[in-house]
C-alpha cells in the first residue's frame, strides 16, 4: 500500500510545488501520466503562481479527485470537491495560502530559494502537502 502523504511530503521536499507534489504523488494511483500532471499543476504552487491565494495543495488535491471521478455531474463534482475542501480547512484552518502562511507575504514570481530554512519556515507547507495528499487518496479510493 501506497502511503501517497509521505510520497507528496518527499516530492514537495526535492523542490517541487505544493500543487506538485500532491498532483504528481496521487497520479500513478488515478492513472495519470506523472511528466503532463507536472505541467498542469506548475502554475498552481504558491495558491496560484505564487500570489497567495487558494493553497496549491488544495488545487492539486482537487485535480486528482476531479481526473478519478469522470462520470459525476457538475452537482456532484462540486459537493465532492466542497466536501473535501472543507476537511482541509478543518484540518489546515484555511484553503487560501496566505491564511495559512500568516508570514508569507512575498507575491512576486520569483520563487524563493530551497534551503533548510525555507523548510523549516514551511512547515505548514508540509502539513498542507500531506494532508491534501491523504485527504485526495481517500477521496479516490474506490
Amino acid at each position: 500500500m501506497v502511503d501517497y502523504a509521505s510520497e507528496a511530503n518527499k516530492l514537495f521536499r526535492s523542490g517541487l510545488s505544493c500543487a506538485q507534489a500532491v498532483s504528481m504523488a496521487l497520479a500513478p494511483k488515478v492513472g495519470l501520466d506523472v511528466n503532463a500532471i507536472k505541467a498542469l499543476s506548475a502554475p498552481f504552487g504558491g495558491g496560484f503562481a505564487r500570489s497567495r491565494e487558494v493553497c496549491g495543495a488544495v488545487s492539486g488535491m482537487l485535480m486528482i479527485i476531479g481526473y478519478a471521478h469522470p462520470d459525476l455531474d457538475k452537482r456532484e463534482i462540486y459537493a465532492l470537491s466542497r466536501k473535501a475542501m472543507e476537511e482541509f480547512r478543518e484540518t489546515m484552518g484555511s484553503y487560501i495560502c496566505r491564511e495559512i502562511l500568516k508570514s508569507a507575504t512575498d507575491t512576486s514570481v520569483t520563487p524563493s530559494e530551497r534551503t533548510p530554512e525555507y523548510y523549516a519556515k514551511r512547515a505548514s507547507c508540509i502539513d498542507c502537502v500531506t494532508t491534501a495528499a491523504a485527504i485526495a487518496d481517500k477521496y479516490t479510493s474506490r
